[in-house]
């Protein structure tokens, strides 16, 4: 038996206690900070008021001033700063409000923290953890609902995380401060209220393989972070009707587990992939270019793929819910995989790109 199968047996046996996304997250936090000195939170109201999703509550009070730090609002300056801690051999976790902030940094993030072991030869590693919550469905408008993750899997030299589970939330933090490249935690904001039981001996887990949240025989549902509950959903749907769906959570973006994938589609013969990103360009259209690269003769149908509409998110709650992938348009997508005439053709409004300037 592996360790990580002695581990999850472990755990499996273990009594759990309830928790939130949010808490378990702020647990993994406060285990870093009291184990390794040279570990410390920075970014925008971290401090005094406890993070703009309440995670890092408390923290300044058991730490102080110095291991939680409050930063002025620039991104560009607290992530340089902390990129430069961990060239200095610090372990910065660095908080950015939501992805959409994040974009103030990406010269920070893609000019050094991804390329100065590179551009160093080997001399130079960044052992910088930025987290940043993504994802809309909280009525945030355009501007603060991006799911901009396949941007940053798109980066060599990041590794990129998207815990969806309480266990995960709780746990990859550890590896992924023990990580010597940087690492990006997006946090799905719809999460952050999710309730759970976490075994009490649940411990690091694997970053660097894609999990099997359900088994199942007739299509394999693709997904990650917020999009992983409405795909358990739709498996559940599916049921119903006797299509055995299984449901991979990726975890890890960058890099992509393709050898789960791959074992999944070689025994289900059918995927749908599901990306809260927009469609073109998307993390969705790289994992369906895999699957056809590698196991186009495996399949017995097109690779679908359910995304967000390509719009900017809007603000009303019935347009950002009809913008969004939803349990119902999984079903229907792989429905359509497994040949069901019922299922009708995918709406075509989401292969369009979206015209600017207000007309379609």
């Amino acid at each position: 038996m592996t360790t990580t199968e002695i581990r999850t047996a472990a755990a499996a046996a273990s009594p759990a206690r309830g928790t939130t996304y949010r808490e378990a997250m702020r647990e993994a936090l406060r285990e870093a900070l009291r184990a390794d000195e040279r570990v410390f939170l920075m970014g925008e109201d971290v401090g005094r008021y406890g993070g703009c999703f309440g995670v890092s509550l408390g923290l300044l009070e058991e730490f102080g001033p110095e291991r939680v730090r409050d930063a002025p609002l620039s991104e560009s300056a607290f992530v340089g700063a902390g990129i430069g801690a961990a060239l200095a051999g610090l372990r910065p976790v660095v908080e950015i409000m939501t992805v959409n902030f994040s974009l103030l940094a990406l010269d920070q993030i893609l000019n050094n923290a991804a390329t100065l072991l590179h551009m160093s030869g080997g001399q130079c590693p960044v052992p910088v953890v930025i987290r940043m919550t993504t994802g809309a469905g909280r009525q945030l408008a355009a501007q603060h609902s991006h799911s901009l993750e396949g941007w940053y899997a798109h980066i060599p030299g990041l590794r990129v995380l998207a815990p969806a589970t309480i266990v995960d939330a709780r746990c990859m933090l550890a590896p992924a401060l023990a990580d010597p490249d940087p690492v990006i935690i997006f946090e799905h904001g719809s999460l952050y209220n999710a309730s759970g039981n976490l075994p009490a001996a649940a411990g690091p887990v694997d970053i660097d393989h894609a999990a099997v949240r359900r088994p199942g025989t007739d299509v394999s549902v693709i997904t990650y972070g917020g999009s992983l509950p409405k795909a358990l959903a739709a498996a559940d749907d599916l049921a119903g009707d006797g299509i055995s769906a299984e449901v991979i959570d990726l975890r890890t973006l960058r890099p992509l587990d393709d050898n789960i994938i791959g074992e999944s589609v070689a025994h289900t013969h059918r995927a749908v992939v599901v990306d809260e990103g927009w469609r073109t360009g998307s993390l969705a259209a790289e994992v369906s270019a895999r699957i056809t690269e590698q196991h186009f003769y495996d399949l017995d149908a097109p690779v679908e793929r359910v995304c967000s509409a390509e719009v900017p998110i809007p603000y009303a709650r019935m347009l950002e819910q009809a913008a969004l992938p939803q349990p119902d348009k999984i079903v229907a997508a792989a429905r359509r995989a497994v040949g069901d005439p019922s299922a009708g053709q995918a709406d075509a409004t989401h292969h369009q790109p979206f015209a600017g300037g207000g007309r379609r």
